[in-house]
């Protein structure tokens, strides 16, 4: 079963995988902001944006704080760390899977070769 980590990089490929979003992480990456002004260039409710929010504080993504009635948002780039882990490690994986595989085919490669070469 998935540990706490593996939830985290769930969570953080999950509130990526929007647009929208991505376009909310870009500009709290300018700086805070409001939850009206980020709903603001978007064609949907607010509550549709909340949502959104919602799915990137889970991935730990977005901090919020009350100022009086007013929600602010912060950007927090940690768990973009995590899944820069999980991509740098599947990128060595298959390198290494993919040059194992190259030097098996030109191997067989040379085998064949010899075969002919030995058959005329």
């Amino acid at each position: 079963m998935p540990g706490p980590s593996a939830n985290k990089l769930d969570y953080t490929l999950v509130a990526l995988a929007d647009p929208k979003r991505r376009a909310i992480l870009r500009r709290l990456a300018q700086g805070e902001a409001r939850v009206t002004e980020l709903a603001a260039p978007f064609d949907v409710s607010l509550n549709a944006i909340s949502k959104h929010i919602k799915l990137l504080e889970r991935a730990g993504l977005v901090q919020r704080r009350r100022t009086g009635r007013e929600h602010v948002l912060q950007f927090e780039p940690e768990p973009l760390g995590g899944v820069q882990d999980w991509i740098t490690k599947q990128t060595a994986f298959w390198q290494s899977s993919l040059e194992a595989m190259d030097d098996l085919l030109r191997r067989e490669d040379k085998a064949d070769k010899k075969i002919a070469e030995v058959q005329s």
